[in-house]
């Protein structure tokens, strides 16, 4: 057999290296041409990395949240046609395990995580404290990998969404790899039955930071380090524009989408900009300038199953609601697949956040830097209302906003804010010029 070695490739964005996220694949795996071999991290987004080549893995080069260099070898492969390499030797300046050994995956932590739910836009995601765990006997001569499991996303998706954790599975494949027979046998076996532990946990589990997570970790720490944020919460009336919002679904065609709050939330944040144009906005504060954009560009802050993502709703002014909600949808589809490209996650003027029903009463958001705004959206409840006369039952709901206290003045946030409030609790507004 020859030996056929891939390296990183050049994936397009002028980058000099990437971050080895996930392997999809482990040594001694078949793969075939154009599956998934291992996951990579750009400043811009993650992506998948084909193989080239059928054939077997005979060494993995790194371990995730090593960053490669572009060019540099990335994994061999045995492979019954020609070669690019004339032995296994190792390249010495990358000191990877030996190939007969599984890669070294990240930890996660000791306790189970808790599964995500709806990853939609407009909701977020929800951690279910009560999904059933179902461990899985270890097969003869199958033992489980120290660190993360290993198995493709697939199954990582299939898991989350059927609540098993796969920490607790016990893989039938290539050095412990959980495939779907594992999942179907687990899922057979039903839930156990909940007990209490009497013995003290002293376990501690090292976590590395490494792709999304450490993106996340460096915007955020960015942001507060750079920005004195002022938050400024008001509660909002939602009854009419949930009103309206169940009135057309209701007369909704299949060709149109299911609306939500957000494309409502959407056109009016439009209508604000239009009245305060600072609020869309970029600051340079190396170079003192504030950059106002005329398009305006809403980043939908979104919760996936490898963590926060910000896609971009681009030219919201000049969609109407529907179309709005239309590219909300594909937007939330494409994050859950994981499939968002650097075009989807570049380019936000002002930004949204939700947890939906999770939401609370208050937030108080991260700005999402180089912006001057944020807009956070909490949970709705019914609430008493006094109306003059007697207490009524109104659908309630908080906006918990961020601005950047360097450029935005308290009265221009509040009187941005109240503008959206206005719109909300009078619908119909938003649909007339000049209103």
């Amino acid at each position: 057999m020859a030996i056929f070695e891939f390296r990183m490739p050049d994936v397009g964005e002028g980058i000099a290296e990437a971050e080895l996220v996930e392997w999809l694949v482990a040594v001694g795996d078949a793969v075939q041409v154009d599956e998934p071999v291992a996951e990579v991290m750009t400043d811009k987004a993650t992506i998948e990395l084909p193989s080239l080549v059928a054939g077997k893995v005979s060494w993995l080069g790194g371990s995730p949240g090593d960053r490669i260099a572009i060019g540099a070898p990335l994994i061999r492969f045995q492979v019954d046609g020609p070669g690019t390499v004339t032995s296994e030797s190792t390249p010495p300046e990358l000191a990877p395990e030996p190939a007969s050994a599984p890669p070294e995956l990240a930890p996660e932590p000791a306790t189970p995580a808790p599964s995500i739910g709806d990853s939609t836009l407009h909701k977020g995601a929800r951690a279910s404290s009560d999904a059933p765990v179902v461990p899985v006997p270890a097969s003869a001569g199958s033992s489980h990998p120290v660190g993360r499991p290993i198995a493709s996303p697939a199954v990582r998706r299939r898991a989350l969404e059927s609540g098993i954790d796969l920490r607790l599975v016990r893989g039938t494949g290539p050095v412990g790899r959980i495939g779907h027979v594992d999942l179907d046998r687990c899922i057979d076996c039903g839930a156990p039955a909940a007990g209490i532990s009497t013995v003290a946990n002293t376990a501690v589990t090292d976590v590395r930071v490494i792709g999304l997570r450490r993106m996340i970790a460096e915007r955020m720490s960015l942001a507060k380090a750079h920005i004195p944020h002022i938050t400024y919460v008001e509660e909002v009336d939602v009854t009419e524009v949930e009103r309206l919002r169940q009135s057309l679904n209701n007369r909704h065609s299949v060709e149109q989408p299911k609306l939500t709050l957000l494309p409502f939330l959407v056109c009016a944040l439009v209508r604000a900009i239009a009245e305060h144009p600072e609020l869309n906005a970029h600051f340079d504060d190396d170079a003192g300038v504030v950059h106002q954009y005329g398009g305006v560009h809403v980043g939908i802050a979104t919760q996936t199953l490898k963590g926060l993502v910000v896609p971009v709703l681009r030219h919201a002014e000049a969609r109407d609601i529907w179309s709005c909600a239309e590219e909300i949808k594909r937007l939330a589809d494409v994050a859950k697949e994981g499939k968002l490209d650097r075009g989807d996650l570049s380019g936000s003027t002002i930004t949204i956040t939700s947890l939906g029903a999770l939401g609370g009463l208050i937030t108080t958001p991260i700005i999402n830097y180089p912006e001057v705004a944020v807009i956070g959206v909490n949970k709705m409840q019914i609430r008493p209302v006094w109306d003059g006369n007697n207490f009524i039952p109104r659908n309630m709901m908080n906006l918990s906003s961020g601005f950047d206290h360097r450029i935005i003045d308290g009265w221009n946030a509040a009187s941005f804010v109240r503008r959206i409030k206005a719109l909300l609790e009078q619908p119909a507004s938003m649909f007339i010029e000049g209103a």
